[in-house]
């Protein structure tokens, strides 16, 4: 696909993961310059939890006709085609679903009950991913009556997916705090995906979130739900997820089955929380793109080791050290120790290193505790 609009778009997106946006301008961003490439009728994009793939949140356009909550159940709920689990996994992580369907994409469950409700024949779907790990996700529509994508297109998807990743990646750190902490909350969910119960601070979460807590599940919650039910079939673990609140807080969102006197019920317990440093800092260092022998490196500095402790601990030369420093600072867009600290800490995590973060097992990016 080498066309003016295709390098037109690819420069657009360059730029834009360049940038410094939030993961929503940039995801609004991403939705305009790719018009320019391929022609669409609507798209969906959003960021994803990288220790677990679970989608945290998403922006669009032109869909205002689709299920979100059926959209979340197909994904999480029921075995389907093309599932972004699945596509994270592959070699190349896009696929168009009549391909993957041999010209049948009634065969998709997804097709069926949610796509040609609202008019859409065509769909093309991808993930977002660095070192083995999923930031992101993408979904592009056409409508019936339109020529579906070709081979060309989702080649020029998975050309610019470093760049959607990197922007969508270095989006989930740009947002700033602008309220402070309000506390857990646990809300229970029904089977008709329904808040029928929820502690004090419930409404506040919820609507930081994107939802109403009496009426609408804001999308990172029904994913938790829906992932918590599980494919029938398969064994279920419980789903967590880290993600930033509309106000800028970094959450910790996990959701479990709620057993009665007689065994599960049908409701789901969703806990919404704090997201403490042993949580958040993997997910910030990665974010900037460190490689693993700088994220140790960091790891040192953030305990308040010296350059020499530093080489000793790493088995490194001061010298080596020095350049690994030199290449974080870089990417961090810092000029000391002092300022690298406080950028991964965003202020509010300063003086709590030693309560809450272990000394090993930092930056193996295992998910939430």
């Amino acid at each position: 696909m080498k066309t003016y609009h295709a390098d037109s778009a690819r420069a657009g997106l360059e730029a834009a993961a360049a940038a410094g946006l939030s993961w929503e301008d940039f995801g609004l961003t991403v939705i305009e310059l790719l018009e320019r490439a391929i022609p669409n009728d609507g798209v969906c994009l959003g960021p994803a939890d990288p220790a677990t793939s679970l989608l945290t949140g998403r922006v669009k356009t032109d869909l205002n006709g689709a299920d979100e909550v059926a959209f979340v159940q197909h994904e999480y709920g029921a075995p389907d085609i093309n599932r972004f689990s699945d596509l994270a996994q592959r070699q190349v992580g896009v696929s168009i679903l009549d391909e993957a369907t041999g010209g049948r994409p009634e065969l998709s469950a997804r097709h069926r009950d949610m796509m040609a409700t609202v008019n859409l024949r065509h769909e093309m779907r991808g993930t977002l991913r660095s070192e083995r790990r999923m930031w992101g996700f993408y979904t592009i529509y056409r409508e019936l009556g339109r020529s579906g994508f070709s081979p060309a297109e989702a080649e020029f998807m998975h050309r610019v997916e470093p760049l959607l990743t990197r922007g969508m990646r270095r989006g989930l750190i740009t947002t700033s705090i602008q309220q402070q902490d309000s506390g857990a909350a646990v809300v229970i969910v029904n089977a008709a995906d329904q808040i029928t119960s929820a502690t004090p601070a419930a409404e506040e979460r919820i609507a930081d979130l994107g939802g109403a807590v009496w009426s609408r599940l804001p999308i990172a919650v029904a994913i938790v739900v829906s992932a918590a039910r599980g494919v029938p079939g398969l064994a279920t673990q419980v789903p967590r997820m880290r993600l930033r609140s509309r106000s800028g807080q970094w959450l910790a969102v996990h959701a479990a089955p709620v057993r009665g006197p007689h065994g599960l019920t049908p409701d789901i317990a969703v806990t919404i929380e704090p997201a403490g440093p042993a949580a958040v800092i993997p997910l910030i260092v990665a974010a900037y793109g460190l490689t693993e022998r700088e994220r140790s490196v960091v790891q040192q500095v953030l305990s308040g080791a010296s350059t020499n402790e530093i080489a000793q601990r790493l088995q490194l030369s001061s010298y080596t050290v020095q350049d690994h420093l030199k290449a974080v600072f870089d990417k961090v867009g810092v000029s000391s120790r002092r300022e690298l600290s406080g950028r991964i800490f965003f202020d509010q995590y300063a003086g709590r290193l030693g309560e809450q973060v272990g000394a090993d097992g930092w930056f193996s990016d295992g998910g939430p505790s």
